[in-house]
């Protein structure tokens, strides 16, 4: 059980499980991966935009609902052209992950002041609200921000493991998806984080427990450095500077360059 309920069962049928949906969905058609299992569809699509509010009516469906975003000037990238290849999510440790790419990234450690090793895993923080409704509520701004974007559904019952089930490859110039579901869930236990979109390179999360003061948020912002170290990179350029926006962030986004 996690932060907000206890997660169902992945679906292993999603043509099936589409069937006996009782939500009412746009036209759409499933998508296959180049890689992965010929057989199942890596996940459903929209043919059109996500019509608003129906991210939030299939999050309890048992398939996990995205918001999609594509790549710029090229809108059948990635989910129409099958750039996807679907995995097991596995069962990586999330603080293995981290602090073997926190090595990785951390160079000669000016950015990732004041810490001269990885810190370990910052410590859970209660959610300020429900983290299933605070997500609804940021699929929706998301939606509005974009109101393009397409809705995905994936054979998953939580939103880290549609990252693998989906095969999303938007981080393959740092890692494969089964190590991002592996971080994302842990995420999902210790900040109440959702995963409500993704795009071309993109990650969007919704997050109803963030750091509430600068020295919380540094733990935390060093997980992100070594998820993504492209927001300090390309960024704020320090992870100090990087962590005061985590405070009291109820949103977060990464990019993969």
């Amino acid at each position: 059980m996690c932060a907000g309920g206890a997660y169902t069962l992945r679906v292993t049928d999603l043509a099936a499980a589409l069937a006996e949906l009782d939500v009412e969905l746009p036209p759409g058609r499933l998508v296959h991966g180049d890689e992965g299992d010929a057989e199942q569809p890596a996940l459903w699509v929209s043919d059109g935009p996500a019509p608003a509010g129906l991210w939030a009516s299939l999050r309890g469906s048992g398939l996990w609902p995205l918001l999609l975003d594509h790549l710029r000037d090229e809108p059948r990238r990635p989910w129409d052209d099958g750039e996807l290849e679907p995995e097991d999510p596995g069962v990586l440790d999330a603080e293995t992950v981290l602090s073997a790419w926190w090595a990785g990234h951390a160079g000669d450690g000016v950015a990732v002041a004041p810490y001269e090793q990885w810190p370990g895993l910052a410590a859970p923080i209660k959610p300020r609200r429900d983290p299933d409704s605070h997500a609804d509520q940021w699929a929706g701004e998301l939606l509005a921000s974009d109101r393009k974007m397409r809705l995905g559904l994936v054979a998953a019952g939580r939103g880290a493991d549609a990252i693998s089930v989906a095969g999303w490859q938007g981080a393959i110039n740092y890692t494969g998806p089964a190590a991002l579901t592996a971080v994302v869930r842990s995420w999902e236990e210790r900040f109440g984080v959702r995963v409500i979109g993704l795009g071309f390179a993109e990650l969007y999360l919704s997050v109803s427990a963030p750091p509430g003061d600068q020295e919380t948020a540094l733990r935390v912002a060093a997980e992100h450095f070594a998820f993504c170290p492209d927001g300090v990179w390309q960024g704020t350029e320090t992870l100090e500077k990087y962590a005061t926006q985590l405070i009291n962030a109820p949103f977060w986004s990464f990019w993969w360059d």
